[in-house]
């Protein structure tokens, strides 16, 4: 019986890291998709990589793969299963969670690693 679906958005993605005093920039805020979390120490902002960011450091091409929800939050144990399989293929991720889903990113040259290692653990991934 086949478990969650995980659904591949179609562009990359950059990970970026600002200083925890940066504001978020406005070309962030107009983007259709975006991630945001901060800290004292720094702001780290997840956009489509043709979002220009002036960041202090930056990781490009990344792909994610959307886990179809809604998820409730009472759920327990998605995450660690999903992320043990990826891991056991030796893929390292980067998770976003919302409160309705979850987002692997995936280094962009292990996409198809990912979503192959996702389907032979019973995943769907369109």
């Amino acid at each position: 019986m086949p478990k969650q679906t995980l659904e591949i958005l179609p562009q990359e993605f950059t990970i970026h890291s600002l200083d925890g005093n940066a504001q978020i920039p406005a070309a962030v805020l107009k983007s259709p998709l975006y991630f945001v979390g901060k800290t004292s120490d720094e702001l780290s902002i997840v956009v489509p990589s043709d979002v220009t960011v002036d960041s202090l450091e930056s990781d490009e091409h990344w792909r994610a793969l959307e886990l179809i929800g809604p998820l409730h939050l009472s759920m327990v144990g998605i995450m660690a299963q999903i992320g043990d399989v990826l891991a056991k293929a030796k893929i390292s991720i980067f998770v976003i969670s919302t409160f309705e889903t979850d987002f692997f990113l995936v280094k962009s040259t292990k996409l198809q690693d990912a979503v192959t290692a996702l389907k032979k653990a019973g995943y769907r991934v369109s």
